[in-house]
């Protein structure tokens, strides 16, 4: 017999939810002392995913206050000319991020749930926050002197309650070809029976109808990165700018050297892709900047072998070397040393005016010819 389904509602504190992080950092519920749980209720697929849904908003909160107690970074509203009533974005930035005149760092994560300073949401709830943040980094390189600039191009609308008129606006079809509401119906249909195979209640809860409100350029990775470049990074002091991207990052920073190619190229000194999903033949990235990747960046895959170790490409752009890890979300943490030091190397051959050798970073590193 199916169950109600309880309403969707949950607390708006990590407090509420009975969890706190521990001074490793790591998600633990406050009486138990136990990881947490994501089937809270048996038998309630959505309401435990909502749940999971609405800890995951609290981190992301949780994050952003980190970034700006713990590591004294600034949040700056995008667009920089934004009126109040349109939406709006946000970035994070150290003091010295437009003034530093030696190294800035500038860090992308990959698509999804994921904002402004977190690599993986999943690594963040059920690994720690050092694996799941990109808060060792933003530290590191404070220590080392650098600038940092922490996008978050994933923000790219804000959600609003839709009115009664819009709600009967959507639903009717009326004026829609007899076709486009086949199709429709068709999907309606398939969804329902999805729903009905994973809900095992009855009276399920009805959520809010939501619409999409775009912000203004950057309504996109793509569009946030070039954006931040044109505001920021390439109004910055900074002889040499370094990059770690994340996944879908690396297919931003792609599209945003398509775009600003001759500015990246006089600005940026090295790039750091970690497990990216760039494609420079379906990007149609040119010659010259395939060469300019395979001088100047290094991408850290997912793979079997050991940390810094050739991993053969299919493409002709830059270097892949493993990051010690077979999974995806952990790339950037299990990377992390490796890539500060490609950065200080990147550096002293740019000042010495002597191209790196082919071995720098690692003895187990091997440049191929491509």
């Amino acid at each position: 017999m199916k169950k109600d389904e309880p309403p969707l509602e949950f607390p708006d504190t990590l407090e509420g939810f009975e969890y706190s992080f521990n001074e490793k950092g790591q998600l633990r519920h406050a009486k138990t002392g136990e990881p947490f749980v994501f089937n809270y209720r048996e038998d309630l697929h959505r309401w435990n995913q909502k749940r999971y849904e609405a800890l995951g908003e609290i981190i992301t909160k949780h994050v952003y206050g980190l970034l700006e107690k713990e590591c004294h970074l600034k949040k700056v509203t995008l667009p920089v000319d934004a009126t109040e009533n349109e939406p709006k974005s946000f970035i994070f930035m150290s003091e010295d991020a437009l003034t530093n005149p030696d190294k800035l760092l500038v860090l992308i994560h990959g698509n999804g749930v994921v904002r402004a300073g977190q690599w993986a949401r999943r690594l963040i709830i059920n690994e720690d926050l050092d694996s799941g943040t990109q808060i060792p980094y933003i530290k590191k390189a404070t220590e080392e002197g650098y600038g940092v600039i922490v996008l978050n191009p994933n923000e790219n609308y804000i959600e609003v309650e839709k009115t009664k008129a819009q709600v009967q606006l959507s639903s009717d079809s009326s004026d829609e070809p007899a076709e486009k509401r086949e199709r429709k119906d068709k999907i309606q249909k398939e969804t329902k029976k999805r729903r009905d195979f994973y809900e095992k209640y009855r009276n399920p809860q009805k959520e809010k109808e939501t619409m999409q409100m775009y912000i203004r350029d950057n309504g996109s990775p793509e569009e946030h990165a070039i954006y931040v470049w044109d505001h920021f990074i390439s109004q910055s002091a900074a002889e040499n700018v370094f990059f770690v991207a994340h996944s879908y990052g690396g297919l931003a920073f792609v599209e945003l050297m398509i775009q600003r190619e001759t500015e990246v190229k006089n600005k940026v000194t090295a790039v750091a892709l970690t497990d990216s999903v760039h494609n420079v033949w379906h990007q149609e990235a040119g010659k010259t900047i395939r060469e300019w990747m395979r001088e100047n960046c290094c991408n850290w895959v997912s793979s079997s072998e050991p940390l810094d170790t050739s991993v053969e490409s299919m493409l002709p752009d830059c270097p892949r070397v493993s990051a010690g890890t077979e999974r995806h979300e952990l790339t950037s943490w299990k990377s992390f040393p490796s890539i500060f030091k490609f950065f200080s190397e990147a550096m002293e051959a740019k000042n010495s005016s002597v191209k790196p050798a082919p071995t720098r970073r690692s003895n187990r590193i091997k440049y191929e010819e491509l």
